[in-house]
Parts: structure tokens; C-alpha cells; sequence
């Protein structure tokens, strides 16, 4: 069952630069300017529940195993609909943002990408 569901409104012309660092970064309708460029825009909505190490993160038709989430992961998603995603497998959070995955290709993600967790 997910705890959040959202999907891709806007894609910054530089969002993809991150996908080499294993990297995707949202925001919601509100990024500050700074940061719009480098950020997939996603509607904000509330998270039903608790984003754990046993979640599945799913964008489009790819899932992946969540393996690490940053202490403010669920609060800012929730405000600012804002996290990192690192496709890393990385086991512990070593950024309060940030919602660590495992290793696996990162999809194409569009207008209208479908996001869950």
C-alpha cells in the first residue's frame, strides 16, 4: 500500500544532470528559482503514514527498495514537497533530505510520471 502518491508537472531543463550523481531531485510548484532548473516539479500532497526502510519507491513502471530514509524525508515531502532520491543502496541516511534507494537505472521521468512510495 503506498503512503504517498504524486506525480511530474514540470521538468527543469537541468534536472537531468543529476541522473550521472545517481540523483533525482523533487520539488514542489514552489522551488525557489535557484534550485527550478535542477528540479522534477510534483504536486504536493499529504503522506498517509510512515516512509520506512521496508516502503518501495515506484516512478513510472520502474520499483525500487527503499534502503535508507533522511530524518526530515516525510516532513518536507509533506511541506515542500521536496526530497532528494539517491539510487545508491546506501543503508544509512547521511543526508536528512534524502531518500536513499537501491541501485538500479533511474527511469525517463516526464510530464505525468506517476510517483509512489
Amino acid at each position: 500500500m503506498s503512503v504517498f502518491e504524486t506525480e511530474i508537472i514540470a521538468v527543469g531543463p537541468e534536472a537531468e544532470l543529476f541522473k550521472d550523481e545517481k540523483m533525482v531531485i523533487l520539488f514542489g510548484k514552489d522551488a525557489p528559482d535557484t534550485l527550478k532548473d535542477y528540479c522534477y516539479s510534483i504536486k504536493i500532497n499529504s503522506v498517509e503514514g510512515s516512509i520506512t526502510i521496508d516502503s518501495t519507491l515506484t516512478m513510472g513502471d520502474t520499483s525500487y527498495e527503499v534502503t535508507a530514509v533522511g530524518e526530515v524525508v516525510q516532513k518536507n515531502l509533506e511541506d515542500l514537497g521536496h526530497i532528494t532520491i539517491k539510487f545508491d543502496g546506501s543503508t544509512s541516511a547521511e543526508l536528512p533530505g534524502t531518500l536513499y534507494v537501491e541501485e538500479k537505472e533511474i527511469p525517463e521521468l516526464t510530464i505525468g510520471t506517476h510517483i509512489s512510495i
